[in-house]
């Protein structure tokens, strides 16, 4: 059987902070198979990071009871600690948290965020709740990139708060440029094609 080798991007830029940690397109781990992760923290200790195109069935009202009325989705940020509930906004001024890039936040008060839902004075599209993270060890990442599991791009605000997730993936393929456009084409399955 013959392979082709196919042209990959080059991760040319640094693992840190405010990156997207974008899966090659073979990527066999469900979990993270074509997902596009926002780094929230990298440091000697690890890495932690949000899933940005895996939806849930659930909303905030399913999860906390002190939300009833809230039908704000929520997202799954990743398969470590699935009881913990995350948030990345773009509401400091309401919220608080802790910047991660100009514009983007991590964290924050839920009583805030309870008092803005309730009071119907934001965009859905400036706040985004998942329930767990993405996490990795201390230089487990920076092995899987230098496998080329991963590739990395800088995060623009509008793919980390997208309203419509499903494109999310080939969106981020395309910040690298039009030669790398047939990856976003690769069928899901090369046997099938």
């Amino acid at each position: 059987m013959e392979y082709i080798n196919l042209k990959m991007p080059f991760n040319n830029s640094k693992l840190e902070k405010g990156k997207l940690l974008i899966a090659e397109p073979f990527l066999a781990d469900p979990n993270f198979y074509r997902t596009v992760i926002f780094i929230c923290e990298h440091n000697e200790d690890g890495t932690i990071g949000f899933i940005l195109n895996q939806s849930t069935k659930y909303s905030l009202a399913d999860l906390i009871s002190s939300f009833k009325d809230s039908d704000l989705k929520i997202y799954k940020g990743g398969p470590v600690q699935e009881d913990t509930l995350q948030l990345l906004h773009r509401l400091p001024e309401k919220i608080g948290g802790t910047e991660i890039l100009p514009g983007i936040y991590w964290g924050g008060s839920f009583e805030a965020l309870q008092e803005i839902l309730f009071s119907k004075e934001f965009l859905e599209e400036d706040i985004r709740l998942f329930i767990g993270y993405s996490g990795w060890t201390a230089g487990q990442l920076d092995k899987e990139i230098k496998e080329k599991t991963w590739f990395i791009a800088d995060a623009p605000q509008k793919l980390v708060f997208a309203k419509n997730i499903t494109e999310t993936w080939k969106n981020a393929i395309k910040l690298f440029g039009k030669d790398y456009s047939y990856l976003y084409n690769i069928p899901h399955n090369p046997q099938f094609n």
